[in-house]
């Protein structure tokens, strides 16, 4: 079994839609009154609220706002046990010695849901969500639900507002494959695969990126707090909005791919927080300041990103585990450098330099490929043939000539 979210776009009309933003509103007033309560016991008391305080406190709350009366009891229970949840990662984060970040307070733009965390106070029927002291709204199936639903959170993205369904979903095993790949992700190529094939960068965001400059520029442009000043700021983010849902559904489709192909996914462990660190500055005997690449390093910063690599890796490995697939993050260190051939390194390569060329064996292959071929091989010596029924069939790859 495994839990499966189902994402649709809801309609509501202009009075629903308003009640949908007040419930909303109404949610983030509590949790920020729930944690201010919490950090001022600590700080005057020493004292540490507990989570079922907290939760029969709501009783009270509710004769002192009646207004709350209005609003379905789970959906403002559930508002209390996500500030439990917030809090037991923080002691978490203290216990394994990570940077804790103490809960915050949620503004408009960061609290944007709220969960119905069981079958009570809404119903689906056909094309219609059905909430609890709220109203009737169409929603869009465009694909079927499976499994059993656990679990409704209604959300708000910009202007539009989505129904998401948490259902526990059976998992079936994909067949088994008998094919591998080790995957080199890139700039140049989103990826370059083992086999001598590549997935071509769509690069959403340097399409777009005219588009959301202009944008951009028109909201700095409009004076704070007027009514031109929010038409702009929502120009800007359907902007984002329509860039992320393009990179999502590209990063859907090609790990389906994928994992639908390949038994064996090797990665590379990429650390992407160190690859955009800004460069160090350089300077002379003087102490002048010497040009050090900080404005190319920009740009690349800003490809990476576009390309997501975290992400996709991420949504490979969620479906590789439904599936009885595998997926392994090797140590990248030296794959561009050392032959997939003879595993002998070669000359150092800079980042232009897009052919491979041994100097040992004389193969020729494209940089990135080679690099995937070894990031096969040692995910092939990381696993020892532990994963499917008989051995694995030799790595062949398309020379360059």
């Amino acid at each position: 079994m495994s839990i499966k979210a189902f994402k649709y776009r809801i309609y509501a009309n202009k009075a629903t839609t308003e009640k949908l933003q007040w419930v909303l509103d109404c949610c983030r007033e509590l949790y920020n009154a729930a944690l201010a309560e919490r950090k001022e016991a600590w700080r005057m008391a020493g004292k540490s609220i507990d989570y079922y305080e907290q939760k029969r406190d709501l009783v009270e709350i509710k004769e002192i706002r009646p207004e709350y009366k209005d609003i379905a009891s789970h959906v403002l229970q559930d508002v209390i046990t996500r500030i439990k949840r917030t809090y037991d990662a923080f002691f978490r984060r203290i216990k394994n010695g990570e940077k804790p970040g103490h809960p915050r307070f949620q503004g408009r733009n960061r609290y944007t849901s709220f969960c119905y965390p069981d079958h009570a106070g809404w119903r689906l029927e056909g094309k219609h969500l059905h909430l609890t002291k709220i109203g009737t709204v169409k929603i869009k199936l465009h694909r079927q639900i499976e499994g059993k639903i656990k679990t409704l959170t209604i959300k708000r993205e910009g202007e539009h507002w989505y129904a998401i369904f948490s259902c526990e979903v059976e998992t079936e095993k994909l067949p088994v494959s008998y094919e591998d790949a080790g995957i080199d992700l890139g700039i140049t190529h989103f990826a370059a695969l083992s086999d001598g094939t590549f997935i071509d960068n769509p690069r959403h965001f340097r399409k777009s990126e005219k588009k959301l400059a202009s944008a951009q520029q028109a909201l700095s442009r409009k004076k704070r707090d007027s009514h031109r000043r929010k038409k702009a700021s929502a120009r800007v983010a359907k902007c984002h909005r329509k860039i992320r849902n393009q990179r999502k559904d590209f990063h859907h489709k090609a790990s389906r791919k994928l994992v639908n192909q390949y038994q064996i996914i090797a990665f590379e462990d990429l650390q992407t927080k160190n690859l955009m660190k800004r460069p160090k500055p350089k300077q002379d005997e003087n102490g002048k300041y010497l040009p050090n690449g900080a404005s190319a390093k920009s740009g690349l910063n800003k490809s990476i990103q576009d390309a997501g690599w975290r992400t996709f890796t991420e949504m490979v490995s969620a479906k590789a585990a439904c599936a009885g697939r595998t997926v392994i993050f090797v140590d990248p260190f030296k794959t561009s450098q050392i032959c997939s051939q003879c595993l002998k390194e070669g000359l150092h390569k800079e980042l232009d330099e897009r052919v491979h060329t041994c100097v040992h064996c004389g193969v020729i292959l494209d940089r990135d490929t080679n690099a995937a071929v070894n990031i096969l091989r040692l995910g092939h010596k990381s696993t020892l043939g532990g994963t499917r029924p008989t051995g694995q069939p030799p790595v062949e790859v398309s020379r360059c000539t």
